[in-house]
């Protein structure tokens, strides 16, 4: 067996179905957003500098970037913060570590989810950045972060796989 094949078969983690979740939908939406936010928070985990900065991907898409970006639009539909240049949320600082991305997504998606419990009825407009017209329901900003997640956690799984063949959720 190739070294390459061993490590390989060493790190593919077992893969984990879908959340079984409440049955309202807030609860079916948040379990399914907070299963999806914890895969890619895996992906970051443990994975080695400077691979974990670097971009594996002509666009220069790299696993610290991506959970970065995901933190910033956390924050935007659920915390109601401003985003100055949404392209520069995919770039990690110099000063960004593994430990210090994760700590903040974690951070916001606490708060985040703090929001969503704390929203009586997914109709009701979710917090938004000063901006022109009205803010998305609480209900598309649920489903929107599902989407961002689950398409990032896709992106997630190929570039820790091109790292160290790590696979699997």
């Amino acid at each position: 067996m190739s070294e390459h094949r061993a490590r390989r078969s060493r790190t593919r983690a077992r893969d984990t179905g879908p959340p079984r979740t409440g049955a309202d939908e807030k609860a079916v939406l948040r379990g399914f957003l907070d299963y999806l936010r914890n895969a890619v928070a895996d992906k970051v985990t443990g994975a080695p500098e400077p691979d974990v900065r670097t971009g594996g991907v002509p666009s220069g898409t790299s696993l610290l970037g991506l959970l970065r970006h995901l933190a910033c639009v956390e924050r935007f539909y659920f915390l109601g913060e401003d985003v100055g240049h949404w392209p520069a949320t995919m770039r990690p600082s110099a000063t960004d570590t593994v430990d210090s991305v994760l700590a903040d997504y974690r951070k916001t998606v606490e708060r985040a989810n703090q929001v969503i419990d704390a929203c009586p009825d997914l109709t009701l407009p979710a917090p938004r950045a000063a901006r022109p017209g009205p803010a998305p329901s609480m209900r598309w900003a649920l489903v929107h972060m599902i989407e961002e997640t689950g398409r990032h956690a896709g992106h997630a799984d190929i570039l820790r796989e091109q790292i160290d063949g790590s696979t699997g959720r």
